[in-house]
């Protein structure tokens, strides 16, 4: 799992103070307060589009994509607090102001705190939007799986975190609402008290786990209180020109509808039908290879990518089809997660997709969260750096530079991949003094 934000420029070195400066060169004296809050003109507000939500119209704001969590509170907690939103304290504050947070599915499954997690979204959705910002979530494919009722990823501290929930909900019968969102507050002192009241090798541990199991069907079957949780969000959300989708979208989604697949995903969840014979699983979103939480086409290797997925599969038709599909939905790029990317969060397909789950949460690589950054000003600061090794007829290439602070690899070796690149170093490391001044002179404005 990793951030991205699609609208800030990229993070000084870490020895620096960290300012974050927002959105595009027409901005007019647009500085960084003292908190790390951005300070200007009042921007509009978050219009949203569709229930639940597919088009979502957020001019000038801040915009963070987080990527798969898997039950890892503590990861989660970094992450976002890395991506700004979430304050270093304790209290689980928002601190993002008028950001839009989105976070791309896949919270559920491989770890033990995935309630917890959903908890704090909510409750900084809750927050954001006090301040003018905005929290959304994408379904990913392990969210489909447990209301279809597979709980082969299921941790067992999961299940006692669904029998702990349900008996907790007790004396919250009339306030789902408030019950839900404090229970990111109270889950680690029921986690203690739990591991101190029973043996978990004695013949207890095996009442408590059938009791768990039974717990998390009762949550998560289609029109339990989870599964109505997670019907609250989409499989494909939209701002402004940026899709997000837990696996990917291709052209016949699109023919399909967007805002059709989102609603029908959410009455299947909440157990609702617009016939008679009962909620359909919407198998175009849900199932399948090629459906929008399992799609791995833009986010594997073309080397990784089975034959019946794409027979022969080029850069060049995969590319296509991501043309295509931006096209149709009139996007500019698509970020998804899904499949850990071990070089560490990137962009492809001359930076069409952006690929940001790195498998953070301890139930998966346990990889550190990093920020991708790309916005206007930064893709127009590296279109200059391109022109400038170009003019004196350099070449760049690069096979494998290790960075040894995250123990990870990333490769480049055509021009369209030097932007990966480039939004994971540092900016004063690759930017000539030419270049480098305009940049400095920005920050100082």
């Amino acid at each position: 799992m990793a951030s991205l934000c699609m609208n800030s420029l990229p993070l000084p070195p870490s020895s620096q103070p960290r300012r974050v400066l927002e959105t595009s060169l027409s901005s007019v004296n647009i500085t960084s307060s003292s908190n790390g809050h951005l300070t200007g003109e009042t921007l509009k507000p978050i219009v949203v589009c569709g229930s639940p939500p597919t088009f979502v119209s957020a001019p000038g704001h801040r915009i963070v994509a987080v990527g798969d969590l898997h039950g890892d509170l503590d990861q989660a907690r970094c992450a976002l607090e890395i991506a700004g939103v979430l304050s270093s304290d304790g209290q689980d504050s928002w601190t993002g102001g008028e950001t839009v947070l989105v976070q791309l599915g896949d919270i559920l499954d491989r770890g033990d705190d995935e309630i917890a997690i959903l908890s704090l979204l909510r409750s900084l959705d809750m927050q954001a939007k006090a301040q003018g910002g905005a929290v959304f979530q994408v379904n990913g494919n392990h969210e489909t799986m447990n209301v279809e009722g597979d709980f082969r990823y299921v941790d067992h501290g999961a299940y006692d975190e669904c029998s702990d929930f349900l008996e907790y909900l007790n004396s919250y019968r009339d306030d789902w609402e408030d019950g839900f969102v404090n229970w990111v507050d109270v889950s680690e002192r029921w986690k203690r008290e739990r591991k101190m009241s029973h043996n978990h090798w004695g013949p207890w541990n095996l009442v408590k786990r059938q009791k768990g199991v039974i717990a998390r069907s009762i949550l998560f079957r289609p029109g339990g209180k989870l599964a109505c949780e997670l019907a609250r969000h989409s499989v494909v959300l939209k701002v402004n020109d940026w899709v997000f989708c837990h696996g990917g979208l291709l052209p016949h989604h699109v023919a399909y509808g967007i805002d059709r697949m989102n609603r029908e995903v959410s009455l299947w969840m909440r157990g609702l039908s617009e016939t008679e014979d009962g909620p359909p699983m919407p198998f175009l979103a849900t199932r399948g290879y090629d459906s929008v939480v399992w799609n791995r086409l833009y986010s594997r290797d073309t080397s990784d990518l089975e034959d019946y997925q794409l027979e022969r599969a080029s850069i060049s038709s995969i590319n296509s089809i991501l043309e295509e599909t931006l096209q149709a939905i009139d996007a500019k790029a698509m970020v998804v997660g899904h499949t850990p990317q071990t070089t560490g969060a990137n962009c492809k397909y001359n930076c069409s997709i952006w690929r940001i789950d790195v498998g953070m949460s301890s139930g998966v690589l346990n990889s550190r969260p990093e920020d991708a950054l790309a916005t206007p000003f930064t893709c127009s600061i590296f279109d200059q750096w391109l022109s400038y090794r170009k003019k004196r007829g350099l070449r760049f290439k690069m096979n494998r530079v290790a960075e040894q602070s995250k123990h990870q690899t990333l490769e480049s070796s055509h021009d369209n991949n030097d932007r990966s690149w480039f939004a994971t170093r540092p900016l004063f490391s690759v930017l000539p003094p030419p270049i480098l001044k305009s940049w400095v002179s920005y920050l100082k404005a």
